[in-house]
């Protein structure tokens, strides 16, 4: 699983650039000195967009407070990244820290850093808690959050206002907006993201918002439970079926290709984060945002988690890396620097100082409203070795639940199945 924030894969402007971004991992720089490799995903879409920039300039400041040092990044798209850096692994080369998104099957061969044996104390106590604990295992921080995001319903107050529709709070609510907005010729009512892109994020979002999620109170796979059953039987009956959803079957249609329709005013509701949200404020578009609207079974005053997603550093075990390494991440995790980055991207510092910091700079209110969610979150079960494995199944699977002859319970079943024979295998 890849919680990312971003396309699947660079544009083919950014794949042109990484020629010229990718440096050769070396071992020590010509003077002798300590080298520390960091291989990283690329964050940008365009040679403008980058973030070469903002790793040179982090790495310029860092050697000159350390004399004698190197700093050499590597770059690979979205797309590209896990698989590379799981090859240099496998050739028994890992680089001395990563930026990707997942960790706990390194962590599992034993191959990390814990946090403690790296960073101070306040540095390890101040990451949020809901990403210090998706971070963890066994109490034992492996997967440091770097960025991170939460999700809410975005809407588009145009096409509300000509469909005479009601922000909604409730499902029936969301299908009585839909159906409004149907009548008045919106193409997508509902955007439904269930295609292989990030299927398990849209699903999450509406799992939560009935009181489930892909595990259980013991952490255990529960895919197929009874909530989970229940609310994709709702979308199916509900949005889907009326054709509330557009004219993409939802096990098509990516988060992407969602996102892209969104901008160009196609989209009367989607589940979005700050990026998508500062895109269309850009191009003049009038947006609400929402926490999820919640099942009609869930009771006055109960509040669902929102559904949030987080990048991860790790640092490997090399020989006589660790001094270095840990002063590294103490650096990279200062505040102005995390800041830097979640502000170029429009994501979320994943410290509490850090994300005070943002907080105390944000006017606008929508940010706050990311925030407030980020600090109570659920995120994907990342500290199970076997979730990158089981999210790829529900991607791939879990949009068939809503097809219009599909059974949701058996569809679920079914990715459960598979979800337990992978998790007996790590």
């Amino acid at each position: 699983m890849r919680p990312r924030l971003f396309g699947a894969a660079a544009s083919v402007a950014a794949l042109a650039l990484l020629g010229s971004l990718v440096t050769a991992c070396g071992s020590s720089p010509a003077g002798g000195g300590p080298t520390l490799r960091l291989v990283a995903a690329e964050y940008g879409d365009s040679p403008e967009t980058s973030s070469k920039a903002y790793w040179d300039k982090l790495t310029a400041a860092f050697t000159a407070a350390h004399p004698g040092t190197k700093v050499e990044v590597t770059l690979y798209p979205w797309a590209d990244v896990d698989r590379e850096v799981a090859r240099m692994v496998g050739e028994n080369n890992p680089p001395d820290v990563a930026l990707m998104g997942a960790y706990s099957d390194f962590a599992a061969q034993g191959r990390l850093y814990p946090a403690n044996e790296l960073l101070s104390i306040g540095a390890e106590a101040n990451f949020l808690p809901p990403l210090a604990e998706a971070g963890s295992i066994d109490n034992t921080l492996y997967g440091l959050p770097f960025v991170a995001s939460s999700r809410l319903l975005f809407y588009n107050k145009d096409l509300f206002g000509k469909a005479g529709a009601e922000p909604p709070k409730t499902w029936t609510d969301l299908k009585e907006a839909a159906e409004a907005l149907k009548e008045e010729g919106v193409r997508f009512p509902y955007a439904l993201p269930l295609g292989p892109e990030e299927a398990h994020a849209e699903a999450l979002i509406w799992q939560l918002s009935n009181g489930g999620g892909y595990t259980d109170d013991s952490g255990l796979y529960d895919i197929a439970s009874e909530r989970n059953t229940e609310t994709f039987r709702w979308i199916k009956d509900n949005l889907v079926e009326p054709a509330l959803t557009g004219p993409v079957p939802p096990a098509q249609l990516n988060r992407q290709d969602a996102f892209d329709a969104f901008l160009r005013g196609q989209v009367g509701m989607v589940n979005g984060y700050p990026s998508l949200l500062h895109k269309a404020r850009a191009k003049g578009m009038k947006v609400g945002t929402l926490s999820m609207p919640v099942s009609d079974r869930v009771n006055d005053g109960e509040t669902p988690l929102a559904a949030g997603v987080a990048d991860w550093m790790m640092a490997f075990k090399r020989d006589d890396n660790r001094e270095l390494v840990g002063s590294f991440l103490e650096f990279v995790y200062e505040d102005k620097n995390l800041t830097e980055f979640a502000d170029r991207y429009h994501l979320l510092p994943s410290t509490v100082t850090a994300t005070q910091a943002s907080q105390d700079a944000a006017a606008d209110p929508s940010v706050e409203q990311f925030l407030s969610a980020l600090r109570t979150a659920q995120l994907y079960p990342v500290n199970d070795p076997s979730w990158l494995q089981v999210s790829n199944t529900i991607k791939r699977n879990i949009g068939k639940a809503v097809a219009p002859t599909a059974d949701p319970k058996a569809v679920l079943e079914d990715i459960a199945q598979q979800a337990r024979d992978v998790a007996a295998q790590n």
